[in-house]
């Protein structure tokens, strides 16, 4: 399914992001992620504000070039023809990592992959669903006399929503509703197949999803993103709850007894050492682990999450800590930065496409704002040193949280930066001759 990790790091061809390169003996999918530009008929998803300062830097770059050339064929001062070469081939990437998504983005990084090598270059969104369940079922078929892992990343609840024929019109909620039932049904389809190999009671099964409801995504007065209830905020907006609490759905049987529901916060970081747990190994001991096994949980055990603290990152950005207070069972959490919301009481930023992690986009709380999730989930009503008489002590603790956490930590580069995601045509996958990328699996084969 959807890798979203992406694919070269120095050439085209040193896949250092790859599946194959992290731990997965075979992968078929979409090394990036979906958007509606791999559909060709919505209006382009790529974040507005990231669009709109490739747009500035390729005027101010055009316009030093300009300047340069007036004032070199002028002789008012001297500058090398390298140097306006060199400016000029900036601005050209620029122009195009903002043209991309006018056009570009479906031919170059809406692709297929199978292991290394691509096989649809654009990818064809009517087949999709078809051909990631046909591979998720023939892998179950052809690993069912050895341990295995099949993880499944659908292309399905994300915009640009794609449906087949026979689930348009299924939903009473619009075609969200119509994909939801369909990845329901895909689900379905998989575990059937568990079912029918004999693997029910020797298999355990985690559902989850990545972040809440995409509050955005809208198509006229159609939201395509999802809906998350009494809780605040969405998909892409920090330390909200309305982004980051999604329920998870466990299957065991013979193992853990069903009808059981645990309200206790665990996070998807749990999923890496409970899989290592179930296949006999050991975790690294020479890093910090942020997850921890949820088998005690959920056999029993344990009646409480292992996680005291969770920290909830904007990028690379802390935004808010949620404290799990062992001694009561109360649930704190601290917001140091929110995203700027547009219109302001719109609860999302429709302007921007998406919440931005840092700068204007973004206001900071000193003291941060606090909330007691316990009685108040939807964080409606901050708390203060007046209201809470707890305020000052909760507070103490979250920071020394905070600063033990950040010790552990070792900077990374900021993904979501104008520099990182620059148009690099040295790194684009292509099944062809660059640029001219197209290719379909079904004409390799004939």
């Amino acid at each position: 399914g959807k890798w979203h990790m992406g694919v070269n790091c120095k050439t085209r061809h040193d896949h250092c992001h790859h599946p194959l390169n992290h731990g997965f003996d075979y992968f078929y999918g979409m090394p990036f992620t979906l958007v509606n530009e791999c559909q060709g008929t919505d209006d382009p998803e790529l974040a507005k504000s990231l669009q709109d300062t490739y747009w500035f830097y390729t005027q101010m770059i055009l316009f030093a070039v300009f300047s340069l050339v007036i004032g070199k064929l002028a002789n008012l001062f001297p500058v090398k023809w390298k140097i306006i070469f060199c400016l000029a081939i900036c601005g050209l990437l620029h122009f195009m990592s903002w043209f991309s998504s006018y056009g570009f983005t479906k031919y170059w990084n809406c692709i297929l992959m199978r292991n290394h090598d691509i096989t649809e270059q654009p990818m064809d969104l009517q087949k999709t669903t078809t051909n990631m369940l046909k591979e998720a079922i023939t892998f179950i078929e052809r690993n069912k006399h050895r341990p295995f892992l099949l993880f499944v990343s659908l292309l399905h609840v994300h915009t640009p929503l794609i449906t087949t024929e026979k689930f348009q019109g299924r939903s009473r909620h619009g075609l969200y509703g119509d994909n939801v039932e369909e990845m329901d049904w895909m689900v379905g389809k998989l575990v059937d197949v568990i079912d029918k190999e004999d693997l029910k009671n020797t298999t355990f099964i985690y559902f989850a999803s990545d972040h809440g409801g995409f509050l955005e995504a809208h198509r006229g007065n159609y939201q395509l993103g999802g809906w998350n209830g009494i809780y605040k905020g969405g998909k892409g907006m920090g330390g909200w709850e309305g982004g980051i609490r999604v329920p998870g759905i466990i299957r065991w049987p013979g193992v853990l007894p069903a009808g059981t529901v645990i309200h206790e916060p665990t996070s998807l970081m749990d999923i890496y050492p409970t899989v290592v747990q179930l296949a006999g190994g050991a975790v690294p001991q020479d890093r910090v682990m942020d997850g921890h096994t949820l088998l005690p949980l959920l056999q029993g055990a344990e009646q409480h999450s292992r996680h005291e603290f969770l920290f909830h990152y904007c990028g690379v950005f802390l935004h808010a800590v949620r404290w799990h207070q062992q001694d009561s069972g109360t649930i704190w959490k601290a917001h140091y930065a929110t995203p700027v919301f547009q219109p302001e009481a719109s609860g999302a930023c429709f302007r921007r496409g998406i919440c931005p992690c840092f700068g204007d986009g973004v206001t900071h709380h000193d003291p941060p704002l606090l909330f007691n999730l316990s009685q108040d989930p939807s964080e409606a009503n901050p708390l203060s040193a007046d209201t809470e008489p707890l305020f000052d002590p909760v507070m103490r603790r979250i920071r020394r949280a905070v600063e033990e956490h950040c010790k552990t930590l070792t900077p990374v580069p900021q993904q979501l930066s104008p520099d990182n995601n620059i148009w690099k045509p040295w790194l684009q996958p292509c099944c062809g001759t660059f640029p001219f990328c197209w290719c379909h699996e079904e004409n390799n084969k004939a």
